[in-house]
């Protein structure tokens, strides 16, 4: 089995495009993936390309192969989707190539333009990744249905809303250097409780923005990467993926997220590693309770213990395990089907040395990236590290 390396990344900013087309940022990110490996586009063999509401937000399917030729190659291509973790399984499924031998180079990422529609329309567009049958019909939303995974969370295990408050600034303040971020700017802990309530306990600063964007990586075997002298310093050495039941009413326990814990442990497993031996973390926030969750289901704290680790300072840039340097969903932004991959590329710039918050962790070597779909009945989770 061949080892995998990170030979590119390419990312658009993050935020709102008016009068950009969906083709338009991924071509943008992909050709910017393809300049930073320096590997020409006609070496590659297959796109895998995550996307989650192009049919509604552009009236647009079968997108990989417009996204192949928007992106100036001759390959074939598939479109992967699994809500927001759209681009993380496409990644996934990039790196399983690889390592079987069957393609020596890959492109693999995501796009979403969200900001064409209203909120009302990106609310009803992003509810059909829960159960439209027993959650849709009855009206949860997305916002409803976090803030009943934090009431759940809160009555087990104790917490409130300025744990979460912490989170949000957290956040903030990393993404300030991330010059992809959509939210460049800080907010403080009281900002973030005093701003309207969206759904009970969660507020406005708990929740990730509407975004447009895209994300781009450019993978292959180590193998090729030695044959043509290209630097790729970091590897996914890790992946794994685990599922849960769709709908809320059907799970045991709406305070833990079984799914990411599943796919984190086979993600450890396959690196050889454990959560201890982590150094940096991106985990998927989409809300401020979904990185609490994310963090005791990698394993990073014990139940009931995530939700105060940002108060504490143990998530912070100076903290043991630092989270979200990029500024996380919550600021960076959420283009939802791009997400997974832009995680990824932020990871391989932090463990290069060349992201803007790569000096909050100068010796790190093992990073983790966590990508989320639903409330999480999908997970997808990946380990990179800085190949010897």
């Amino acid at each position: 089995m061949t080892g995998v390396r990170v030979a590119g990344v390419g990312l658009t900013p993050f935020g709102a495009h008016e009068g950009r087309t969906g083709r338009d940022l991924f071509a943008e990110a992909a050709l910017a993936a393809l300049d930073d490996a320096g590997v020409a586009g006609d070496d590659v063999e297959h796109l895998n390309y995550g996307n989650f509401m192009g049919a509604l937000a552009e009236r647009q399917g079968h997108q990989a192969p417009l996204m192949a030729e928007a992106a100036g190659l001759r390959c074939a291509g598939t479109r992967y989707e699994e809500a927001c973790a759209s681009a993380g399984v496409a990644v996934r499924e990039a790196v399983r190539a690889v390592r079987s031998g069957e393609n020596d180079v890959l492109l693999a990422g995501g796009m979403e333009r969200m900001t064409n529609l209203s909120t009302a329309e990106v609310t009803e567009s992003l509810a059909v990744a829960a159960d439209e049958l027993f959650e849709v019909r009855a009206g949860v939303t997305f916002p409803g249905a976090y803030a009943l995974m934090a009431r759940a969370y809160f009555d087990e295990y104790g917490g409130d809303r300025e744990d979460l408050a912490h989170v949000a600034a957290k956040n903030h303040a990393n993404a300030v250097p991330n010059e992809y971020a959509q939210y460049q700017r800080e907010i403080t802990v009281e900002e973030a409780l005093d701003s309207p309530a969206v759904a009970s306990p969660l507020h406005l600063f708990d929740a990730c923005p509407i975004t447009d964007g895209a994300s781009a990586l450019v993978l292959v075997s180590e193998e090729y990467a030695e044959a043509h002298d290209i630097a790729a310093p970091v590897a996914v050495t890790g992946t794994g993926q685990g599922g849960d039941r769709a709908a809320l009413q059907d799970r045991a326990d709406m305070a833990c997220t079984p799914a990411a814990a599943d796919a984190a442990a086979e993600a450890y497993a396959d690196a050889g590693v454990d959560s201890d031996d982590v150094d940096v973390a991106e985990v998927h926030d989409c809300f401020t309770i979904a990185e609490v969750l994310a963090l005791e289901a990698l394993d990073f704290f014990d139940p009931g213990e995530a939700v105060g680790a940002a108060r504490r300072g143990d998530t912070t840039r100076d903290g043991d395990l630092p989270v979200n340097l990029s500024g996380g969903l919550k600021a960076k932004g959420h283009p939802v089907g791009a997400t997974g991959g832009s995680q990824i590329a932020e990871m391989t710039r932090l463990l290069r040395g060349d992201h803007p918050n790569s000096d909050a962790v100068p010796d790190a070597t093992v990073g983790l990236t966590h990508n989320a779909g639903g409330t999480v009945a999908s997970a997808v989770v990946h380990v990179l590290e800085v190949a010897e």
